[in-house]
């Protein structure tokens, strides 16, 4: 399972770090992925990565301010956010899928794991 963490209110151009802890599972034989959805619009991959070899992806909408991080030795991928925008506004949710990835996931492969959502407000 996986257990999502870290969500708050923040001033716009602050930063959160969110945490995606996981168990039950062999935690390198997955890419773990962050997802957020916003009131009224669809859910969106913000950041994914491979624990296994480190390798990491990220939304356009959030590269160069978000940065996502794996602790094999805990079982847990980090999200940190820096210069948070009133858009990054959402629910933020962590989900694994067993394998490799070689990009963002997309919206709507089959994802083996998800983490109940933590929710994000950015403040104007």
């Amino acid at each position: 399972q996986l257990q999502a963490s870290g969500g708050g209110l923040v001033q716009a151009g602050g930063s959160l770090r969110l945490s995606c802890a996981a168990s039950g599972f062999t935690f390198d034989d997955y890419a773990i992925g962050w997802f957020r959805q916003a009131p009224g619009k669809e859910r969106e991959g913000v950041s994914c990565i491979n624990p296994s070899d480190g390798s990491t992806y990220y939304a356009d909408s959030v590269k160069g301010r978000f940065t996502i991080s794996s602790d094999s030795a805990k079982n847990t991928v980090y999200l940190q956010m820096n210069s948070l925008k009133p858009e990054d506004t959402a629910v933020y949710s962590c989900a694994a899928a067993f394998g490799i990835v070689a990009g963002l996931i997309k919206i709507g492969r089959s994802m083996d794991y998800w983490g109940k959502g933590t929710l994000v407000t950015v403040s104007s």
